[in-house]
């Protein structure tokens, strides 16, 4: 599914997605904006329960920070429903972090935040866009390749809690 984007202002947008509603779909509006210190605490509380091994406070700051990241969350209904962190330099760029509220998944925000940070990537003429995932994790290999990712690579003992190997994937972009 495309989703339309309409700038609100240089710091939000818009984009429309879908919800499974049981019986029809509604319309809901996702805003894809800058990712604020004051955003850090709600971040973090989907961080931890997303991840064995969250990131800290600190890494969220650092990277909100780093001149060379690209750090986006997604609002839905005035809530905060997710995060990524991508840092590029030159033509090459990495996801780093990309996560959804559990109780809000399924519903376009990981394809939201995706499509945003790859619009914003080929403004900056980047090439080459990297991640890696779990091999067990068999969902979010499918919805990367869904963009076109594709395994280049492993990193062995990459994840340390549970320990476990990360597949390299890349997108040519």
């Amino acid at each position: 599914m495309d989703f339309p984007v309409k700038p609100e202002n240089e710091n939000h947008w818009s984009r429309v997605c879908y919800e499974y509603n049981r019986s029809s779909m509604a319309e809901v509006i996702i805003i894809i904006r800058l990712m604020k210190w004051a955003d850090v605490p709600k971040i973090l509380e989907i961080e931890r329960i997303s991840f064995s091994t969250p990131w800290s406070e600190t890494a969220f700051l650092k990277e909100i920070y780093n001149p060379y990241s690209i750090n986006r969350i997604a609002v839905l209904e005035d809530k905060l429903a997710g995060y990524i962190c991508v840092n590029y330099l030159l033509e090459e760029a990495h996801i780093l972090n990309l996560a959804v509220h559990p109780d809000l998944r399924r519903m376009g925000i990981a394809t939201a935040l995706v499509k945003k940070v790859l619009d914003e990537l080929k403004e900056r003429s980047c090439k080459s866009l990297f991640l890696e995932v779990r091999v067990s994790n068999d969902a979010a290999m499918l919805f990367y390749e869904r963009f076109g990712f594709r395994p280049v690579g492993f990193r062995k003992d990459y994840y340390t809690y549970p320990r476990e190997d990360a597949v390299l994937m890349v997108l040519d972009m």
